[in-house]
């Protein structure tokens, strides 16, 4: 006889019968409470545990991570940098302590960084000593000083920025001279002062007087400038001049901005034969004693015409002596003693016109002037220079006293 098992969860009691289904509209299951008092009862065995367990401190299970030392992160830093390095190690001295103290991280950074600030402090020291941040210094204003300077010289070629040398231009291309090019260096010169810039006009007055003077040492045959041929510069600006940058550079370029030149202008020692040489150095001694006419009238200033008058006197009485002492080559010797022979009848006209002076007879001193001025220039000059393979076409000069060199531009470099 099999005895069947005890009624489960599930089975219903034989004994009892069959359990009427539960009315769906009924009231609910005795002791059941609405939703949010309590927790669901539960179908099998006993209810669940708490669903989680209370940690004793707050939500951090885990053991909270020290804090790294600021200032030991700051000493390997500045020790890196070497840049302040008796900061970086008294910093790191201070860090070692606080992070005994308060148990913080960063110990391995505070020491490398005191180390590093060591290695920086004892440099600083054997620099200071040996002069070397001295010459370091030295060294860095040189280099930023070349950086602002014009980058060529005297005797080389260049192409501008923008086709043209007016306004500011900080660098240039150097190119050959012997084909189109927008400038030419002829000269150079520092200018003097102190650390403040003199301003934007003192270096276009300084350019104005120095650059002109250059310009007849770089092209000693003046006829042989082309009439299209004006005058430049490039000088410091105040950032540069900051820098140390005290160079003016002197440049040939085209009367027009936009245009070029083509080959070289050079005429100087290094182009030109002993003959040449020394023909133009007593015709450029001439000019430049005549250059200095006073600028008045005669009839304003007959004093000043006195004196200067005996100063044509004088040098033309110098170089004819010079002139006639030059072993001349067979095929310019008798034009140069042409050229000597007027040379001689203009100083005469010359004294005559001091004694006028000396007289206060203007007059006079108008009619031997323009006698004496007969002879500058005149055909024995170009017969002269043709022997000699100098230029022959007399420069032409504006009206208004132009001596033939031009204003300086007004391009400026920097940096």
């Amino acid at each position: 006889m099999s005895i069947p098992p005890p009624p489960g969860p599930h089975q219903p009691d034989p004994a009892r019968g069959p359990s009427p289904a539960p009315d769906p509209y009924g009231p609910p299951p005795q002791g059941q409470q609405p939703y949010g008092q309590q927790p669901y009862g539960q179908p099998y065995g006993q209810p669940y545990g708490p669903p989680y367990q209370t940690w004793g401190q707050g939500y951090s299970p885990y053991a909270r991570p020290s804090s790294v030392n600021g200032l030991a992160v700051a000493s390997l830093v500045l020790g890196v940098l070497c840049c302040f390095p008796a900061v970086g190690l008294v910093l790191g001295v201070i860090a070692l302590v606080q992070i005994k103290k308060k148990g913080q991280s960063g110990k391995a950074l505070a020491i490398t960084g005191s180390i590093l600030s060591s290695l920086g402090l004892a440099l600083w020291v054997t620099v200071l000593a040996t002069g070397g941040l001295s010459d370091a210094w030295e060294g860095f204003k040189k280099g930023a000083t070349e950086g602002a300077t014009f980058s060529v010289v005297k005797g080389q070629c260049f192409d501008a920025p923008g086709e043209s040398l007016e306004g500011l231009t900080y660098d240039v291309d150097e190119v050959p001279c012997a084909g189109e090019h927008d400038g030419e260096v002829f000269g150079e010169f520092k200018m003097t002062g102190g650390d403040g810039f003199p301003g934007d006009g003192a270096v276009s007055d300084a350019a104005d007087e120095k650059c002109h003077p250059l310009q007849d040492t770089y092209v000693m045959d003046t006829w042989a400038l082309p009439d299209d041929v004006d005058v430049y510069y490039f000088g410091p600006t105040r950032q540069s001049w900051r820098l140390g940058d005290r160079e003016v550079s002197c440049i040939f370029g085209n009367t027009d901005e936009k245009a070029t030149l083509t080959g070289s202008l050079r005429a100087d020692e290094t182009t030109l034969d002993t003959y040449q040489i020394a023909l133009l150095k007593s015709l450029n001694a001439m000019d430049t004693v005549l250059w200095e006419e006073p600028e008045d009238y005669p009839e304003d200033d007959l004093p000043g015409y006195r004196k200067w008058s005996r100063d044509v006197h004088d040098s033309l009485n110098e170089q004819i002596k010079t002139l006639r002492a030059e072993s001349w080559p067979a095929a310019a010797d008798k034009p140069v003693a042409a050229l000597v022979k007027d040379m001689e009848d203009a100083r005469d006209e010359w004294a005559k016109a001091v004694v006028a002076a000396e007289d206060d007879d203007v007059d006079t001193f108008y009619l031997h002037y323009d006698k004496g001025y007969e002879y500058v220039d005149g055909p024995s000059t170009v017969t002269a220079r043709k022997a000699l393979g100098l230029a022959t076409k007399r420069p032409t000069y504006d009206d208004g006293g132009d001596d033939g060199s031009g204003e300086s531009g007004g391009g400026e470099l920097n940096v």
